[in-house]
C-alpha cells in the first residue's frame, strides 16, 4: 500500500472497488479515515473521526465495516490485547512496536526482525502470515 499517494474520497471508493467493497458513503467514510491518516486506529477511534464529519454512523456500522475490510484484506487488524485492537491500512509485511505506556503503536520494517525457523505446521495447513508485537515501555530511571 503506497503511503505517500494522497486519499480523496473518489480514490478511496476505487480502493474499495479494487477489494471487491460496493463503495457506500458510510464505507466510504471510514475508509477515509483508515487511509488519509496512515495510522494505527481503534473502531472507537474510526468513528470519532468519521462521526466529527457526519454524525450518523453508528457504533455497529463502524465495526462491521472494519471486519469486512479485514475480511477483503484492505486493512489489518492488530491485536495488543483482548481490549485493544487497531485497524492497519498498511498491508505490506511488517511488524509493530507497542508502547503499554502510551497505548501507541508503530511500525517495524520487516526486514529488521529476523525469523530463524517456525514450527511444523499441522498436517494440511499453511503459514497464512506471522505478526510480531514487540511491547516497550519507558524504561524505570
Amino acid at each position: 500500500m503506497a503511503h505517500s499517494m494522497a486519499y480523496t474520497r473518489e480514490t478511496v471508493a476505487g480502493l474499495l472497488r479494487k477489494h471487491g467493497i460496493t463503495p457506500t458513503h458510510q464505507r466510504i467514510e471510514i475508509a477515509h479515515a483508515l487511509f488519509s491518516r496512515c495510522e494505527h486506529l481503534s473502531a472507537d477511534q474510526v468513528l470519532g473521526i468519521v462521526n466529527q464529519r457526519h454524525a450518523q454512523t453508528s457504533k455497529a456500522t463502524v465495526y462491521n465495516t472494519l471486519n469486512l475490510f479485514v475480511a477483503k484484506k484492505l486493512v489489518r487488524e492488530v491485536i495488543v490485547d483482548p481490549a485493544r485492537v487497531f485497524y492497519d491500512p498498511n498491508t505490506t509485511p511488517h511488524h509493530h512496536f507497542y508502547n503499554v505506556d502510551s497505548g501507541a503503536l508503530s511500525d517495524i520494517d520487516a526486514g529488521e526482525v529476523e525469523i530463524a525457523r517456525l514450527p511444523a505446521l499441522p498436517s494440511g495447513m499453511v503459514t497464512d502470515g506471522v505478526d510480531i508485537i514487540v511491547r516497550i515501555r519507558a524504561a524505570a530511571r
